[in-house]
């Protein structure tokens, strides 16, 4: 007998945002929650449990969730000092590495463009 396992990727950051700003606006429609379901479901091509959940989360919003870019891996070769500090801020911070790093680039940025 062979078995063939099926696994679906993790929705991406941007991917989860929309679909609870969908979920939020189905909501605000003052839908019944089993329509609700069922439209967010086929909408967002996902489960109705899946749209169950994402329904749930939307409840507990206070307004639209930010919708982010894309993100791009890209590898960098840093000193295992800077490294250690790094990963000591972002454990402080209670930030992932890339958001660490992702805020100091574009404080960085955002400096240099203010100059000329």
């Amino acid at each position: 007998m062979v078995v063939f396992i099926c696994r679906m990727a993790r929705a991406s950051d941007a991917q989860r945002a929309k679909r609870l700003n969908r979920a939020r606006s189905l909501l605000r429609q003052r839908r019944h929650l089993a329509l609700a379901v069922q439209q967010l479901a086929k909408s967002c091509s996902i489960s109705q449990r899946q749209a169950y959940r994402y329904l749930e989360r939307a409840q507990q919003l206070q307004g639209p969730v930010p919708v982010s870019a894309p993100k791009v891996a890209f590898t960098v070769k840093l000193s295992r000092i800077l490294v250690h500090r790094l990963r000591r801020y972002a454990a402080r911070a209670r930030l992932t590495l890339s958001e660490s790093v992702s805020r100091a680039l574009m404080a960085m940025l955002d400096r240099g463009r203010r100059r000329g």
